[in-house]
C-alpha cells in the first residue's frame, strides 16, 4: 500500500487494525509439558519479546525503522519509516504480550467467518498468561 500510495497509484483510506482490536497476529506455542519442564526457557523467549515491545514503546518511528531496517533489505528506509509510522499512529502494538480473552475470541470470530474454524476452543484450556505477566513487570 505504501509502495502504491508513493507512485501516487493509491491511497491507504483505512486500516482493519484500527477499528478491529488487537489481534494476536504473532503468538508461539509449547506443549504443556515441555513448559512444565522448561519453564526458564519459556521465560527467557517471553522476557526478550517484551524487551522487544519495550522498545518499541519507548522510541521513535524513526527509530524503531533504523533498527528494523536489515530486516528488509528490499525496502528503503523512507518507505520503513512511513509504514512504522503508520503503525505507531494507530497504535498498533501493544505494550505487552498478555493474550486476553477478548483477543482470543476475536480471532477465533475472524477464523470463524473465514471458514477456518470448525469448533471454538476454550480460553482457558489453551492460554496461558504467567510468562507474559512476568515478562510485563
Amino acid at each position: 500500500a505504501t509502495t502504491l500510495e508513493k507512485e501516487g497509484k493509491g491511497y491507504v483510506v483505512a486500516s482493519l487494525g484500527t477499528d478491529s482490536g488487537y489481534v494476536p497476529y504473532t503468538a508461539f506455542s509449547a506443549k504443556k509439558s515441555y513448559m512444565e519442564d522448561h519453564p526458564e526457557i519459556i521465560q527467557g523467549f517471553t522476557n526478550a519479546l517484551q524487551k522487544g515491545m519495550d522498545y518499541v514503546q519507548s522510541h521513535t518511528p524513526e527509530e524503531i525503522a533504523a533498527i528494523i531496517a536489515p530486516q528488509f533489505k528490499e525496502t528503503d528506509q523512507e518507505t520503513i519509516t512511513t509504514i512504522v509510522t503508520r503503525y505507531y499512529d494507530q497504535d498498533t502494538w501493544k505494550e505487552n504480550l498478555i493474550f486476553e480473552e477478548e483477543s482470543f475470541n476475536l480471532l477465533q470470530d475472524i477464523l470463524e467467518e473465514a471458514g477456518e474454524l470448525s469448533e471454538r476452543a476454550p480460553y482457558k484450556d489453551l492460554v496461558t498468561t504467567e510468562f507474559a505477566e512476568k515478562a510485563a513487570k
